[in-house]
């Protein structure tokens, strides 16, 4: 890694511009004075506004604005604030840059390998999740290439201040950005943490799916389960009455989505997923017999579990930026659901079918996982991908082959989409810690946790999505 230049006299100033290649680059001028206010030297990068500083004991909080390019290819197409986070602990501390992949968490927090190593932490919000949304919003800048350079960016404003070792770190979509990241900018971060990343290769093929449907848990868990799903189905005429009159009530449409029917049924599909993405299967025994439960009970547990709303106009607008991604780059699954055949009108929707018909949609760009996951198996270096053995999302995941180096996955038994290195089993866990402390620059020592502060953060509000 870049070493970090001393005692110049200009503060940080980060101008970015574009190769011959189209591959974004940034120079920085390194601040001078590290005896300065740790918030002074953030401020006095060109760019960087303090929106809110909150107070935690031991540690300080501020909650910034980042001018960031459009178009990091062509800088002169116009700027956006991008919000972003510092958690700082101290200068002489490893720092982790976590990504959620979505809108950005303003409480303070520490990661899961923020707490391994003690540090610092910087988040990001993902661009066009709202407030980071360039206006007027040309959705053909949201890709995987123009985030990790928002990424990059913000790293070498930073990296001048905080000029230990770096980790980059993210849940499930921000698992899937950290690796991004680390595709398109190898010599950024000395390690990377990659919690619960789908990784789908080949869009239309996704029968890893389905034969996780059919294994997962115990069979009878998965017939409860399949019970519920396929009644909510049966009972299809009197549950949308209920549906509708609770639309009604609240002002909910369905405009993008095309009509409530369509949303009933894409709520009763994530059921199965749903449970499975966020529970145990020590929880099966909660659901309700379906054979012998009422109307409002089978509503009620679907609600629970998936959420009536989430497929409204209004649920869906924030989630805009995920599903275009998923139409045009991440790819999104799909299931047989041989349990409910004769019952489904629509089946699994594509992704596009999320996203409003005033935003343009390219084409599918099929090669751009196909590369990044070509390059994690050959040429990863210094990455730990952790899944939960019970997480649908986990079905698809990355690999390390041979050419990777000091790369690992591993899979925390009976885990769900909140999986964690503290989850695995004892060796995989010993070595899960090692290596991210040896990657910080960091002597072996135990994890130092902090009551209120350390916390894993999972979005419940859809199931089918990262």
């Amino acid at each position: 890694m870049r070493k970090a230049l001393r005692w110049l006299l200009s503060l940080v100033v980060l101008i970015g511009t574009v190769s011959a290649t189209g591959t974004a680059t940034a120079t920085a001028v390194v601040p001078a004075d590290k005896d300065r206010d740790i918030k002074d030297r953030i401020l006095a990068i060109p760019g960087m506004t303090l929106l809110e500083e909150k107070p935690y004991p031991g540690y300080r909080f501020f909650v910034l604005g980042y001018t960031q390019p459009v178009d990091h290819r062509d800088p002169a197409r116009g700027t956006f604030q991008q919000r972003l986070t510092v958690l700082h602990k101290d200068t002489a501390r490893p720092t982790v840059f976590y990504t959620s992949g979505y809108e950005l968490g303003t409480r303070p927090w520490r990661s899961e390998p923020a707490a391994i190593v003690d540090g610092n932490q910087v988040a990001m919000e993902y661009r066009f999740f709202s407030p980071s949304r360039p206006e007027p919003a040309d959705w053909s800048k949201l890709d995987i290439w123009q985030a990790a350079s928002d990424q990059h960016r913000i790293f070498a404003a930073l990296k001048p201040l905080y000029d230990r070792k770096w980790l980059a770190t993210g849940v499930s979509k921000g698992g899937m950005t950290a690796t991004y990241y680390e595709r398109f900018y190898p010599r950024d971060m000395d390690g990377v943490v990659a919690y619960v990343a789908p990784n789908d290769v080949v869009d239309k093929e996704d029968s890893a799916y389905d034969r996780f449907f059919t294994t997962v848990g115990t069979q009878e868990c998965r017939d409860r389960l399949n019970a519920m799903q396929r009644e909510a189905l049966v009972r299809r005429e009197p549950l949308q009455k209920k549906y509708r009159a609770w639309a009604e009530e609240t002002g909910a449409t369905f405009t993008t989505v095309g009509s409530l029917d369509k949303a009933y049924e894409a709520v009763v599909l994530d059921f199965v997923w749903g449970f499975w993405q966020y529970h145990t299967e020590a929880e099966c025994a909660d659901i309700p017999d379906a054979a012998t439960a009422s109307d409002q009970t089978v509503y009620d547990t679907i609600d629970g579990y998936s959420g009536w709303s989430y497929y409204t106009d209004q649920g869906l607008e924030w989630a805009v930026p995920y599903y275009y991604q998923a139409a045009t780059q991440l790819g999104s699954p799909s299931l047989r659901m041989d349990h409910l055949k004769g019952l489904t009108r629509y089946g699994y929707q594509p992704a596009r079918a999320f996203v409003p018909r005033d935003v343009p949609l390219p084409r599918f760009q099929a090669w751009a996982m196909r590369d990044v996951d070509t390059w994690v198996r050959t040429r990863a270096r210094g990455m730990l991908f952790v899944y939960g053995a019970n997480d649908p999302w986990g079905a698809e995941r990355f690999r390390v082959d041979r050419g990777a180096r000091d790369s690992y996955v591993f899979a925390a038994p009976g885990a769900n989409h909140g999986a964690s290195v503290s989850a695995l089993v004892e060796a995989e866990r010993a070595k899960a810690t090692a290596r991210i402390q040896a990657w910080a620059g960091i002597a072996p020592a135990p994890v130092r946790t902090v009551p209120g502060l350390d916390k894993r953060t999972l979005v419940r509000e859809q199931t089918l999505r990262p």
